[in-house]
Order: C-alpha cells, then sequence, then structure tokens
C-alpha cells in the first residue's frame, strides 16, 4: 500500500497554498469593502454639499417673503420667515460644509437621544409610502377597468389546446370536456 499514502510535505504544501490563496481573498475582500465604503462616502459628501447648497437657495427665498411682509406692514409673520430662514440657512450650510462620517455621527447621536422621534419618524414614513401605493393601486385599477377585455379570443394558442394536450400532436383537438374524465 505505498502507492496510497500521500507524501507529508505534498500535504503541507497544499495546506500552505490554500492559507495564501485565502489571505488572499481576505485581503481583496478587505480592498473591495474599503473602495466601495470611500465610493460610498464620496458619493453622500458630494449630494450634502449639492442638498446643502439647494437649500440655502431656499433660505434666500424665505428672506425674500419676509422682505415682503415687511413691506406690508405684517412685522409678526416677516419675524417668523426670517427666523425660518435662519434655521434653513444653518442646515444648509451644516450640509454643505460637513463630510460623511459627521454627517452620520450627528444622525446617529440624535436618534440616541430621541429614540421616539425616530419611531415617530419611521411611522409617518411607513404611513406616507402606504396611502402612495394605496393611491397608485387605485389607479392602476381603474386604469385596469378601463381596458377592453379579450373574451372571444380562445384562451391558449390553438383552438381546443388545454394544459393537459400540449405537446400532444391530434388530428382534431378535442374541446377540454370530451373524452377526459374529471373536466
Amino acid at each position: 500500500m505505498a502507492g496510497t499514502e500521500t507524501d507529508p510535505t505534498t500535504t503541507e504544501q497544499a495546506k500552505e497554498k490554500a492559507g495564501e490563496v485565502k489571505d488572499q481573498m481576505q485581503e481583496k475582500a478587505q480592498e473591495a469593502k474599503g473602495q466601495a465604503r470611500d465610493r460610498l462616502r464620496d458619493q453622500v459628501d458630494e449630494r450634502s454639499t449639492q442638498y446643502g447648497q439647494q437649500i440655502r437657495g431656499q433660505a434666500g427665498d424665505l428672506r425674500s417673503v419676509g422682505e415682503q411682509l415687511r413691506t406690508q406692514g405684517k412685522d409678526g409673520p416677516a419675524r417668523m420667515a426670517d427666523q425660518a430662514a435662519e434655521r434653513v440657512e444653518r442646515a444648509g450650510t451644516w450640509l454643505a460644509e460637513s463630510d460623511a462620517d459627521t454627517i452620520l455621527g450627528d444622525v446617529e447621536d440624535f436618534a440616541r437621544r430621541n429614540p421616539w422621534a425616530v419611531v415617530a419618524g419611521g411611522l409617518a414614513l411607513g404611513f406616507a409610502a402606504s396611502r402612495f401605493l394605496k393611491a397608485s393601486s387605485s389607479d392602476r385599477y381603474q386604469t385596469r377597468a378601463q381596458l377592453p377585455r379579450r373574451t372571444s379570443e380562445p384562451r391558449f394558442s390553438r383552438e381546443g389546446e388545454t394544459p393537459a394536450t400540449w405537446g400532444q400532436h391530434t388530428e382534431q383537438p378535442q374541446h377540454p370536456t370530451q373524452g377526459q374524465a374529471g373536466f
């Protein structure tokens, strides 16, 4: 039985090679994970900067509304518009100047301090999504109800063909109720 024994050095070499391959695969997976994380951070940074700039533009619009209200002699609403503009401006600046890690950290901190606010926000989003789905499903239902029905066309590809007769080549098509027990 000398032919069935394996050389201990060959087994050790195979184990070493497998370990090297495993290490290389783990290294590649870590690189891919790091690259994906970097791309995600870059996307969040880019988008938050864009949204921050848009929000700051909205703050300018609110300031214009406040000035118009002031010229109309409505100082109370004008002050409210100015306060809203200031808060919107701060939020826009924070978004534009914060990086992805800062935004994620601040959101996590808020969620830890205010878990019920996160729950309420989730419920509100769920409710809004359900209303959207319900509204879109009724639109689809009404659209489908308006489509003409095709009752005069045969249900199967050939006259008289049923799932039980698929693949059978008969000279004369049978009616589904003829010659088949149980139908």
